[in-house]
């Protein structure tokens, strides 16, 4: 019996054993997060960088967890955030710890076994500067240290053991328009000096010109910065490259900053030792005015590559020359090596806001395919020979007004793909939508940007009904450029997506549920209810021998501005969780309680005695309360919705909170330069809201409307 027993013990600890080694748990000292551990794609340990390696691939080598035993993947832990509100971000997870950053880079380290909360540090934004509701979306680790941006525009270095401060930079200009949002990038030059690298966004809210800057990363200290559009020529050109742009510009783009903003996107390539950078949209948006002569608008809504040591410019890809749809080439820049036409390529996969499917050669920058997503009405194709889009008549709102697909939102947004090398496929949240662009009575001689016309276009003021867009989950075979297969999603925003060597596909979702697909047929395998709606991105990573899958959920990010299309799913604004959830084979975790969704129900309050003028004054000043409680003051569900707020009921409560900030504490920020004539009319406004609703006849001659603007340019694509 004995000798049987130790036998069997001996068994257990030889499979035990395979198990770790098969998972790159062997014993070890601490992870050295390196240039070397940023370029293996093997080892899924950690998770250390936004993607997780170099290759920005979303994709996690671990199989413990496949479509074999899917099904017995339950909750290992969850941890609620009651003081944050917005967890539309990525986590990383290195040595058994997960650091997440949380609302304003609230930066959590968690310990991966028991989702005990170890240390936070809150960098401590002035919510009073802070005019948007995004949230930070995703941080890195390098060397012992983990690094976050700050909406307010500052970079910092952590501890990660402690969480203490190491050093702390301001990278933009304070009250300059510039915010960070996106994670930053960290990778060691040929020089042996670490470099971390960040952008910034802000070209949609006023007089903005984008650039990316470096520093070092053990002690904050500038390295480069590179420029992305041109400034005044008058005042000299930083570089060539932005002598090179100006040509691709006309008027006087300079004085209205231009835009190009790198919110996102970033990715470092060691093997030609480049860092590539996505760029962003026009500011503002409508070429008409930003650039009236025409021209490309160099280097707007590209691809660009920089030598990673000194910031020259390398080479660039345009997807959208002269962009005038706010069409961001922002999202993700994958890194991969595929067949083409038999023959291995290095090449980029990316798939930007404009709806097309670009794979582009990372060596030299030419275009190799091109191919539509899904549906795309601005342009007819991406023409191979010159690497150009075949545009639509019409498109560009010439007759002053447009319907196009994808709009603004774009086909795929910031939500990460995932290309998986195991099938050769790429993973994409997508999602249909319809843009509608009116420029009317904006000449180029007479317009200038001004708060309330920022973007150059007539402002958007009508709910966007639930039914207004779709999403799916997209699988993309690049070499091929076809689709594989689709599923749908539920409403019109979709997670972030993580492949797995399991087979799988991870994906959070808008209804709540966190689902695992089939990487090959596209099948859901297994779910599992949230409690809260989730645009985060799933991460995996091993502990002792385990493999774990860590992904955030709270519903917060730009789908709280879409009306009721944001607020179909009923997760109302702090009723409903941020949370973080992470999962293991055989997890036995239960959630904690949490509210079910709910609508809300305006109040009608027929004491308030409306006036139209008042209210249609107050139409425009709302223009700065819609990032936070949705267009047509129907909220999304971030903030409260002010149709069913007793505050705006009473002029002396209302004016209180809104321009004397009495809810600063919790995150409302004062509008101290609003006159008592504006806050009446915004009172009015908002009162019309609670009670509007639309006739028939209206509903009609809204969709008559674009109707009419499809046939439009239709025959002018057909040249009729």
């Amino acid at each position: 019996m004995k000798q049987s027993g130790m036998a069997a013990l001996g068994r257990r600890a030889l499979a035990g054993l395979v198990a770790a080694v098969s998972l790159g748990l062997a014993a070890q000292a601490a992870a050295q997060i390196d240039n070397a551990a940023l370029s293996n794609e093997t080892d899924g340990t950690n998770w250390a960088a936004n993607g997780r390696t170099f290759s920005e691939q979303h994709y996690s080598p671990l199989e413990q967890i496949n479509t074999q035993n899917v099904g017995r993947l339950g909750l290992a832990w969850a941890l609620d955030f009651d003081d944050v509100w917005n967890l539309a971000t990525m986590p990383v997870a290195v040595d058994g710890v997960v650091y997440v950053a949380a609302g304003y880079s609230v930066i959590h380290a968690i310990d991966a076994r028991s989702g005990q909360l170890l240390w936070k540090y809150d960098p401590k934004v002035d919510v009073q500067k802070m005019r948007m509701a995004w949230g930070i979306r995703g941080l890195t680790y390098w060397n012992g240290k983990v690094y976050a941006g700050v909406q307010d525009g500052r970079l910092f270095a952590l501890d990660a053991k402690t969480g203490r401060l190491v050093w702390e930079t301001q990278t933009t200009e304070p009250g300059d328009n510039r915010y960070i949002t996106g994670a930053p990038r960290v990778w060691q030059g040929s020089d042996g000096r670490a470099r971390v690298i960040i952008g910034h966004g802000g070209a949609d809210f006023g007089h903005v010109r984008g650039y990316v800057t470096t520093y070092d990363a053990e002690t904050g200290a500038p390295i480069w910065r590179w420029w992305i559009v041109p400034g005044n020529p008058a005042d000299g050109f930083e570089n060539k490259a932005m002598e090179m742009a100006a040509k691709t510009w006309s008027g006087e783009w300079w004085k209205y900053g231009g835009g190009g903003t790198a919110w996102n996107a970033m990715t470092y390539d060691p093997k030609y030792n480049r860092v590539y950078i996505g760029t962003g949209n026009g500011g503002p948006w409508n070429a008409k005015l930003r650039s009236p002569g025409g021209g490309d608008n160099l280097f707007l809504c590209s691809v660009v590559a920089l030598d990673a040591d000194t910031g020259e410019y390398v080479w660039h890809y345009q997807t959208t020359p002269g962009e005038t749809w706010d069409f961001n080439s922002t999202m993700d820049i994958t890194l991969a090596t595929i067949a083409i036409d038999g023959q291995p390529r290095d090449v980029i996969l990316h798939a930007p806001k404009n709806g097309f499917f670009y794979v582009i050669d990372r060596a030299t920058g030419k275009l190799i395919s091109a191919e539509k997503l899904g549906k795309v009405t601005w342009a007819k194709y991406i023409d191979l020979n010159t690497g150009r889009p075949v545009e639509v008549p019409g498109a560009r709102y010439e007759d002053g007004e447009a319907l196009t697909w994808p709009g603004s939102a774009g086909l795929h947004n910031w939500p990460p793909m995932s290309y998986s090398p195991k099938t050769g496929l790429v993973y994409i949240p997508a999602h249909e939508m319809a843009g509608y662009y009116n420029d009317e009575g904006r000449d180029p001689k007479t317009w200038t940007m001004t708060p309330d016309d920022v973007m150059g276009l007539r402002g958007f003021f009508d709910d966007v009904p639930k039914n207004a867009g779709t999403s799916s989950l997209i699988a993309w075979n690049p070499a091929a450029q076809k689709k594989a297969w689709e599923e749908p999603v539920p409403g019109a925003n979709n997670g972030g997506v993580m492949a797995t060597a399991g087979g799988l596909v991870f994906q959070g979702q808008a209804d709540g549920r966190f689902v695992a697909h089939d990487a090959q047929t596209g099948k859901i395998v297994w779910s599992f209810d949230m409690g809260v709606g989730s645009m985060g991105a799933p991460i995996s990573y091993a502990v002792d021998g385990k493999q774990y899958i860590t992904v955030p959920a709270g519903w917060a990010g730009g789908q709280m501005l879409l009306g009721s299309l944001s607020a179909q799913h009923g997760w109302v604004g702090r009723q409903h969780p941020r949370r973080l959830l992470t999962f293991v084979l055989d997890g036995q975790a239960a959630l904690p309680p949490t509210a079910p969704p709910s609508q809300v129900t305006p109040l009608a309050a027929p004491e308030f005695k409306l006036d139209m003028a008042l209210a249609e004054q107050g139409k425009l000043i709302y223009n700065r309360c819609v990032i936070c409680h949705g267009v047509s003051a129907v909220a999304g569900g971030y903030a409260p919705d002010l149709r069913a707020s007793q505050i705006p009921l009473s002029t002396p409560a209302f004016t209180a909170i809104v321009r004397d900030g009495g809810l600063l504490a919790r995150g409302m920020p004062a509008f101290g330069e609003l006159s008592d004539e504006q806050l009446l009319a915004l009172q009015h406004y908002i009162r019309e809201r609670a009670r509007y609703q639309p006739t028939a006849w209206e509903k009609i001659k809204t969709a008559w409307h674009f109707i009419v603007l499809m046939v439009k340019m239709k025959l002018k694509a057909w040249g009729l």
